[in-house]
């Protein structure tokens, strides 16, 4: 009776994505347990690419029930255009079911969103401006809607009203916005209900209920370990625990229903917003790192900034999350450059530190400590699907990340499609 969670090691983009739907594979249940619609999931799919920001990522199998948890912060109508696309692709989706108590985001969280992050100037957050932080405000104040009110129209719409009287002088007086109009929002989303209403149902027995049955039950961490709000760069982060303590509460697990935690990274480090980044290459090899690996966002397609893998971070990651495994993407990629640097600790004004700082200025000080390794840049490894087929450089490299991290390298990505991963 235990699960699989699948979390991010960096600051997100990982490709997370990919790995959830190799486990999806053999897996009964596929659990979504926070963020919202600011996540962003690439999939290959039969030669498609699919991009998912609040379905979970095995959706596309049809063999399983996927799970949008009560950690979520749901916006209808992105969950229902997301559906749509797929209709539209001819793609028959996985069952999917909604958590009666997930949180609901609301028209007025989007608005506040981008009026509270234009009012920051040059100190924004580099929100998505989805609505996420409001919602989970409104979540941690008590004030929030959640599945089972817009379930029950009479409820919903004493709850907008309610909403609306503290919000709208708020967005008009504060932020210089326009206020909501409640009418139209209650007409709106009791739209989205109807549609939504087959969905919505006691996701916290059905886990359970899967976990005593013995089924393979997966747990698909949004964001990552970097961005959590307590153990991330704060206040560069996202207003969830995205790391795998984030199940217990998201999902309603306890501890020992966990086997297997499995930390997604690539093989260099990417980050998109504001904050401290230790191995950030703001030159010709960032540059270059980013268009060969894509390095553009799913959900925004923002820029994101390149460096080298700092395994620092990902032994911090280990600790917080209690890996039991690694899943390394873009082993391919970085490959393709003339040398490869890992970052193995760092010093802070002059002597080395053994711990990840909480302060962002003293972070900003540290200084990486860098590993040089050979590239296989003559080598095209995309085909390979043995380690021990991989070329002596390409080795070495993960072999050392083993070594910093303290954790095996179970799986690695040497391309985009789900059959280019060699399993060890």
């Amino acid at each position: 009776m235990s699960g699989t969670i699948v979390i991010g090691t960096q600051w997100g983009d990982e490709g997370k994505g990919k790995y959830i739907d190799i486990l999806a594979e053999n897996a009964d249940v596929i659990v979504r347990f926070s963020g919202g619609n600011n996540a962003g999931h690439t999939i290959v799919h039969n030669g498609e690419k699919f991009a998912l920001h609040l379905l979970p990522s095995g959706i596309l199998r049809r063999n399983t029930t996927c799970v949008i948890a009560n950690g979520v912060v749901v916006d209808p109508a992105v969950l229902l255009m997301e559906l749509d696309r797929l209709a539209s692709r001819h793609v028959e989706p996985a069952t999917l079911v909604i958590s009666d108590r997930a949180h609901v985001i609301m028209p007025w969280h989007r608005e506040l969103d981008v009026l509270q992050e234009k009012s920051r100037g040059a100190n924004g957050l580099g929100t998505t401006k989805r609505g996420i932080g409001p919602a989970y405000s409104d979540k941690a104040e008590r004030s929030g809607i959640r599945m089972c009110d817009l379930m029950e129209p009479d409820t919903f719409r004493s709850r907008v009203l309610a909403a609306l009287e503290i919000k709208n002088p708020i967005i008009e007086k504060v932020y210089g916005g326009k206020p909501i109009a409640a009418e139209e929002v209650i007409a709106e989303y009791l739209g989205y209900a109807e549609r939504i209403r087959p969905m919505v149902k006691d996701v916290h027995a059905l886990i359970h209920e899967a976990l005593e049955a013995g089924k393979k039950v997966l747990f698909e961490g949004a964001q990552a370990t970097f961005l959590d709000i307590d153990f991330g760069t704060y206040p560069y982060v996202t207003s969830s625990n995205p790391i795998a303590g984030g199940v217990c509460t998201g999902a309603g697990v306890g501890p020992r229903q966990i086997g297997e935690v499995l930390g997604v990274l690539k093989a260099y480090t990417s980050r998109v917003g504001e904050g401290p980044f230790p191995t950030e290459l703001r030159n010709a090899i960032g540059d270059t790192i980013r268009e060969l690996g894509h390095e553009y966002g799913t959900t925004t397609g923002r820029p994101r900034r390149c460096g080298w893998l700092d395994a620092a971070m990902l032994r911090y990651a280990s600790r917080v999350n209690g890996l039991t495994g690694l899943c390394m993407n873009h082993l391919d990629t970085i490959g393709k450059l003339p040398e490869i640097k890992l970052c193995t600790g760092y010093t802070l004004d002059g002597d080395p530190i053994s711990h990840y700082p909480a302060s962002l200025k003293v972070l900003a000080r540290c200084v990486p400590v860098f590993e040089t390794f050979s590239s296989w840049s003559d080598v095209d490894i995309s085909a390979t699907r043995r380690f021990e087929d991989l070329p002596e450089a390409a080795r070495a490299y993960v072999t050392r990340i083993e070594e910093v991290v303290g954790v095996p390298v179970r799986y690695l990505g040497v391309g985009a499609e789900r059959e280019q991963t060699i399993l060890r």
